[in-house]
C-alpha cells in the first residue's frame, strides 16, 4: 500500500495560544462519525449528555505517535492531564465513576478548537491524585491523567454552541446531533 502525502505546510502565523478551557465527558458508546477525507468529526451517532468540567491552567492534551517499522504498526496515545481545584463529596463520586468507566472526552482548547479523545476505544484514568496540600498555599484538589490508545490522533470536531434560556451556552451541536451540557 502506498502512503501518498497530500500537501505541504507553510510557516503559520503566531496567532494561537496553548492551554485548555474545558473538557466534556460522554459515556462510552456515543460514537461519532468521521469524514474520511478530512479526518474530522462530522456527526455524533445520537444526541447525548456531555458533562462539562471547566479548567484553568495546568491542564493539557498531549498526543504521542507510536510507530514501529518492525511490526508495521502505528497508533496514537492521547494523554489528557487535568488539574481540578477544590475537593468535594460530589466530585469524589464523579471522579470514582470516571475511573471506573472509559468515557469519550471532548477537549476544548483556548483557541476555540474541539478535539474528540478516545473516539473508538474510550479513555481510561491511568493515574491521578486527590490531595489536600500541606501548607495553606498548596493546592487542594484533584489531578487526573486520562489515556486513550487510538488508530488516529484526536479528531477535530466542528462543534458550535447554541445559546440556551440563560446567556450561558447549554448545548453543543454538530451535524444532526445535539450534545446537552450538564
Amino acid at each position: 500500500m502506498a502512503c501518498t502525502l497530500n500537501s505541504g505546510r507553510t510557516e503559520p502565523c503566531k496567532d494561537v495560544v496553548g492551554g485548555i478551557t474545558a473538557v466534556y465527558f460522554l459515556d462510552f458508546g456515543n460514537v461519532a462519525t468521521v469524514d474520511e477525507l478530512t479526518d474530522q468529526i462530522s456527526d455524533f451517532a445520537a444526541s447525548a449528555t456531555a458533562y462539562k468540567y471547566e479548567v484553568k491552567g495546568n491542564s493539557s492534551l498531549t498526543q504521542n505517535i507510536n510507530s514501529s517499522r518492525e511490526n508495521g504498526t502505528t497508533f496514537f496515545e492521547q494523554v489528557l492531564s487535568l488539574t481540578l481545584h477544590k475537593l468535594s463529596a460530589v466530585d469524589n463520586k464523579e471522579i470514582k465513576l470516571l475511573a471506573y468507566g472509559r468515557p469519550h472526552i471532548i477537549v476544548e482548547d483556548n483557541n476555540g478548537d474541539f478535539y474528540l479523545m478516545g473516539r473508538e476505544y474510550g479513555a481510561d484514568v491511568t493515574g491521578g491524585t486527590i490531595v489536600t496540600g500541606a501548607a495553606m498555599g498548596d493546592m487542594s484538589g484533584y489531578t487526573l491523567t486520562f489515556t486513550a490508545m487510538e488508530k488516529m490522533p484526536a479528531n477535530y470536531a466542528a462543534l458550535t454552541f447554541a445559546a440556551g434560556v440563560d446567556p450561558d451556552p447549554d448545548t453543543l451541536s454538530i451535524g444532526t446531533a445535539t450534545l446537552t451540557i450538564a
